[in-house]
């Protein structure tokens, strides 16, 4: 990034944090992409909050964001196990940020295995979370009921230009991985595991490439708007499989399971839309296929008459790349900078929520200001 575009960024951000200053600066820990221009969005953060901690994706780190970064916010590992047991979890918010209120922003439902425990024994007040992504969204929406507020920007309207982006940015790594090996996207039969707005993207992106593309869905919902867009509709994923020569997992929970795996046709690549551990089981692959690299960033698993490709470990492929969408991610940071604002008020009630549309159309118009340029 030059230095003239980091200098509009941090302008950028300073606008949207005196739009929406919380009455109170409430304690955050941060779980966050840590790329290149991340670290502008952690300032502004820290700006109206008292920011505890980065906690980056390990798939995802910028060596220069992360030494930018620990000059001025503690920066700690994050593994699902940390917030899987809630004393692991307790121990390390206690740490922290004990006593305090605390509001927790989120990206793929990290805390969400014990937030129950969290909002009842810690020593503070958790005052909410602010959840970034469609996957972490389903997994507190699948609580049965919810201690506290849960502001999802993963619906909003502001995110869609960064869902068609990605799900370009993920076509463009997959054909480029493809390129490197001497194959090509045009031609061949691809399907789509997931038809939300990320799975979508993809499916149209790889049909104006030439792929005939499949679509499954658990979702019936899903699957008759796929049927009306023009795809071919797998009515099991097992058949589908067989006789597919990619498979992009765009799900955000198991796209494909260890018995799965088999059923590949011979020679097929595997891509996935965010970490391996959310999309393949891949520990449940059978053991007697082995493993070896071929290629940039592919693996090749083999066994007596049957062999597939694994891009980029099963980790989101796109960031192989940078998985760079522009601008249009300054949107919904600053809709993320904004719902801290609501959760400071502390007089949500537990449940799901929204930004309300009047903040969003002042994020809007803020951004188009310093960007349509």
């Amino acid at each position: 990034m030059e230095n003239f575009e980091r200098a509009r960024l941090d302008a950028y951000f300073a606008k949207i944090a005196a739009q929406f200053p919380p009455a109170t600066r409430p304690a955050a820990f941060l779980v966050t992409h840590l790329l290149p221009e991340r670290p502008s969005f952690v300032r502004a953060a820290a700006q109206l909050t008292q920011l505890k901690a980065v906690l980056p994706k390990p798939k995802s780190i910028d060596p220069a964001a992360l030494r930018e970064v620990e000059q001025s916010v503690p920066v700690d590992a994050l593994t699902r196990e940390l917030f899987a047991d809630p004393d692991s979890a307790l121990d390390y918010l206690e740490s922290r940020a004990g006593g305090e209120d605390l509001v927790l922003l989120d990206v793929g439902g990290y805390f969400a295995p014990t937030l129950a425990a969290v909002c009842e024994r810690f020593s503070g007040r958790v005052l909410g979370v602010i959840e970034d992504t469609e996957n972490g969204h389903r997994r507190y929406a699948e609580i049965d009921k919810l201690p506290c507020p849960v502001v999802s920007v993963a619906r909003s309207p502001l995110k869609d230009p960064e869902d068609f982006l990605v799900g370009q940015s993920v076509v463009f790594s997959t054909e480029a991985l493809m390129r490197g090996r001497g194959d090509i996207l045009h031609g061949r039969t691809a399907l789509v595991i997931g038809f939300g707005k990320l799975g979508s993207s993809i499916a149209r992106l790889l049909h104006a490439k030439g792929v005939q593309v499949t679509v499954f869905d658990i979702d019936p919902v899903r699957r008759t708007q796929a049927l009306s867009q023009g795809f071919a509709v797998a009515r099991d994923r097992e058949h589908a499989l067989t006789g597919a020569g990619l498979v992009l997992c765009a799900t955000g929970s198991i796209a494909l399971r260890g018995e799965d795996f088999p059923h590949l046709r011979n020679g097929a690549y595997i891509a996935t839309v965010t970490s391996s551990e959310d999309e393949l089981e891949l520990a449940g692959l059978p053991e007697v296929y082995t493993r070896a690299r071929t290629g940039e960033s592919i693996t090749r698993y083999q066994t007596t008459g049957h062999y597939f490709y694994l891009m980029n470990n099963g980790n989101a492929v796109n960031f192989l790349h940078g998985a760079s969408v522009g601008p249009f991610i300054f949107l919904v940071q600053a809709e993320i900078l904004a719902a801290i604002q609501i959760l400071a008020r502390a007089d949500l009630n537990p449940g799901m929520h929204e930004v309300d549309a009047a903040h969003r159309a002042t994020i809007a118009a803020t951004w188009l200001n310093y960007f349509n340029r």
